[in-house]
């Protein structure tokens, strides 16, 4: 027979185990873009540099238009935030709480922007157009 102290140690081992599911899909979700970069007059190289490589670049009658479609997540406070208190239920209900959280992580994965950026002919962003937002799931 196993002493109290031994199966407290085995079920606490076992619930940290089977913790992480919700909790790393907390960390593991999109960051956050910056959008001020869609300010008049930013240069287009830091347009980029935030947001990544556009979906398609398109050259008409000498003006230049980006097209980006990304994911807007979450900032590195919400993500921490949200993981803590998934391992913190996790643990508390001995690995129990996956079965809710990981669900509720999977339903929060950010949303699904589009957009059109205009520039002027030094590649500074003349015009940003909002094309498209959605849920991302």
């Amino acid at each position: 027979m196993m002493s109290d102290l031994r199966k407290f140690f085995v079920i606490t081992l076992l619930s940290l185990f089977l913790t992480g599911c919700a909790t790393e899909q907390a960390l593991n979700q999109p960051t956050k873009k910056d959008l001020s970069v869609f300010t008049i007059g930013t240069e287009r190289e830091l347009v980029l540099l935030e947001l990544g490589s556009p979906a398609e670049t398109i050259q008409k009658d000498g003006v230049k238009y980006d097209l980006f479609s990304f994911v807007q997540g979450y900032s590195k406070g919400t993500r921490i935030a949200r993981a803590t208190g998934h391992l913190l239920a996790e643990i508390s209900t001995i690995g129990l709480w996956g079965l809710v959280g990981t669900p509720i992580e999977q339903s929060y994965n950010g949303k699904v922007l589009g957009y059109k950026v205009t520039y002027d002919k030094n590649d500074r962003v003349l015009k940003v157009e909002k094309l498209i937002e959605r849920d991302n799931n």
